[in-house]
């Protein structure tokens, strides 16, 4: 037998068992946005107690690729960073809409500073066109804006198409909707997230974005974002900058507000310390983790750290590098101490994170609990002999290694966001995996645990065994 059949099967078993189960491989199931929670106890229901209330109106914006941002009739224009993936291929749509309504101002420690102010801003919305594709879930993004514009910072139309979620990305903050203005006069040159001066540091983004949610079950005020769709549950999820103005959502604003979400992932950056009615599942990548002092785990909350990754990988860099050149003109280049982007691919693990966000919001089943990045005695991260981190998720990038991957770097601008990835020499490879056969079992032995722990899908542990059989290592 092959060693490529021998291996298939250590890793078929493991998906097998883990559905046979019902644990986290299996797909999220249950009806409505409420659900029993520990103990039985019910659920808070976000879609009925907030539909209705703050929902602005919402109307399609024209224009696809290809189009010119600077044509004068919006029309001939396109979305910002409007995706690079050929959705139609896998049975989804793309489209942008304007919002518009009133939202109410807040401070960062929750003080309610105006209400009514005026605003208009956009949303993208990349979805299943056919219901019967649709998971129930819509992953409700924050766009990220500390490049100066709106990112796709979770956007992983591998698994995010593959699992049939549908992706919303809302431009909730001044920095993202002023570029818009500029990038596009004629399709953005009467957006204004701030009442027309009034509020420039973003005392409207919290309302501003619990409204776009809201969309996602109305359909009042115009068009439907989501289609003929039915959103079942309700995530917001954030990355960086957008988690710590999350965080600032959950623990201030919200207990203030009606519940608009069902739950939340915060990734890569702070999460709430309040404990709410809304689970929370924070996912951090090694160069987040800098104190061994962490919130515990409890049945509202769960960290995840993920040793190996970086802030902002490999995966995510190539994927905007075309949508950026495209838009921008350039990708932007670094020159780094070490060779940047981490290939560990954390997004494999936010996206089981969105599996078990989805059970524990509708039927109260707990995700698993994660083991810590480990500490040094003088408080840096430890390392082994090959110097990998310690402790945390470890991913089969990390526990087969072609390479030294590890959440550190330094450099000009973002570099200490971006991990590196150093390749082994051919004498390291051969101490390491000897032969071909050794290293694959490698593989589907640690994306079987890891699939069985409930930190990585299925379709992820698949698609590392075919990377590893094709490559060349211990050949």
């Amino acid at each position: 037998m092959s060693a490529w059949r021998r291996t298939s099967r250590i890793l078929l078993a493991a998906l097998a068992a883990a559905t046979l189960a019902g644990g986290p491989a299996q797909a999220a199931q249950g009806t409505g946005a409420t659900g029993q929670g520990p103990g039985g106890a019910t659920a808070r229901g976000p879609g009925a107690a907030a539909a209705g209330a703050g929902v602005p109106a919402v109307r399609v914006l024209p224009g696809a690729v290809p189009g010119d941002p600077k044509a004068p009739a919006v029309e001939d224009t396109y979305p910002w960073m409007s995706t690079v993936t050929d959705l139609a291929s896998a049975g989804y749509v793309e489209e942008e809409f304007e919002i518009a309504g009133e939202a109410d101002a807040y401070g960062t420690t929750g003080e309610l500073l105006a209400e009514d102010v005026p605003y208009r801003t956009r949303m993208i919305v990349r979805r299943p066109a056919d219901p019967r594709d649709f998971n129930g879930t819509v992953l409700t993004e924050w766009q990220n804006v500390t490049a100066g514009h709106d990112l796709d910072a979770l956007w992983s139309p591998d698994q995010i198409l593959r699992e049939g979620y549908a992706w919303v990305g809302v431009s909730a903050q001044r920095v993202g909707v002023d570029q818009l203005r500029g990038w596009s006069p004629a399709r953005y040159g009467n957006l204004d997230v701030t009442g027309g001066g009034r509020f420039t540091a973003d005392q409207l983004s919290y309302d501003v974005f619990a409204q776009a949610a809201r969309t996602l079950r109305s359909r009042q005020g115009g068009a439907a974002p989501l289609g003929t769709l039915r959103a079942r549950t309700v995530l917001g999820v954030g990355a960086s900058q957008s988690a710590t103005r999350m965080t600032v959502y959950y623990d201030h604003v919200l207990p203030r507000t009606a519940p608009v979400f069902d739950a939340y992932a915060f990734v890569v950056g702070n999460a709430p310390a309040r404990k709410g009615a809304e689970p929370v599942l924070q996912v951090l990548s090694e160069t987040d983790v800098r104190t061994p002092a962490r919130r515990a785990d409890d049945d509202r909350f769960r960290r995840w750290e993920v040793a190996g990754a970086a802030h902002s990988g490999w995966s995510g860099q190539e994927y905007r590098r075309p949508v950026l050149t495209r838009d921008l003109g350039a990708a932007p280049e670094y020159r780094c101490a070490r060779p940047p982007f981490s290939r560990v691919p954390l997004h494999h693990v936010v996206a089981a994170a969105y599996g078990h966000l989805t059970r524990w919001a509708r039927i109260g089943v707990l995700p698993p609990s994660a083991p810590p990045l480990e500490f040094a005695a003088d408080g840096t991260k430890a390392r082994d002999e090959l110097g990998r981190a310690r402790g945390g998720i470890r991913l089969s990038q990390v526990e087969a290694p072609t390479a030294l991957d590890t959440g550190d770097n330094a450099g000009e601008t973002f570099c200490f966001l971006f991990g590196s990835h150093e390749p082994f020499t051919e004498e390291k490879l051969d101490e390491l995996h000897p032969t071909h056969g050794g290293y694959l079992a490698r593989v589907a032995r640690t994306d079987a645990r890891n699939v069985l722990a409930g930190y990585l899908l299925p379709g992820d542990a698949r698609d590392n065994l075919r990377e590893a059989a094709a490559s060349e290592t211990g050949r």
